[in-house]
């Protein structure tokens, strides 16, 4: 099944990999979204967990390794086109990461991927819906911790 112009919705997952009061974000290379800032993340393969799709992709887009965590939030992109068609639909499976390793490297279909302080977020061009949910990962995390 291709992503554009699917038959059903493509289920993905998404990492927010939080190190600190940082968290990584990759510059998206494809569409949709193209340019804009997000958490690393893609389509989960048939006979893959979620958390094994979060950790390939987290290693394919920027070469880091992390402890991947909990459900952080899952949320819906249905992208239309101009006659009102169905180009795109994800569900997204957002998942917590901490503790990443290894040395960070934009690849696969990242163009670009660092570490952003949580507070400098706001004043990038992100994917629609980004800072609620790096909140709501930085309440878990921290919730981890007691």
């Amino acid at each position: 099944m291709g992503r554009e112009y699917p038959e059903r919705p493509v289920l993905g997952v998404g990492v927010v990999l939080l190190d600190g009061d940082r968290v990584l974000l990759v510059r998206r290379g494809r569409p949709p979204s193209e340019g804009k800032w997000s958490v690393p993340g893609g389509a989960v393969e048939a006979g893959e967990t979620l958390r094994e799709a979060a950790a390939r992709e987290l290693r394919e887009e920027t070469g880091l390794e992390a402890r991947i965590g909990p459900i952080v939030e899952v949320v819906e992109r249905v992208v239309r086109d101009e006659a009102g068609g169905c180009r795109y639909h994800f569900v997204i499976v957002d998942l917590l990461a901490t503790e990443p390793r290894g040395p960070l490297a934009a690849a696969s279909d990242a163009a670009d991927a660092r570490f952003v302080p949580v507070d400098e977020v706001a004043l990038l061009d992100t994917t629609e819906g980004l800072a609620p949910v790096i909140a709501r990962a930085r309440e878990l995390r921290d919730g981890e911790r007691r």
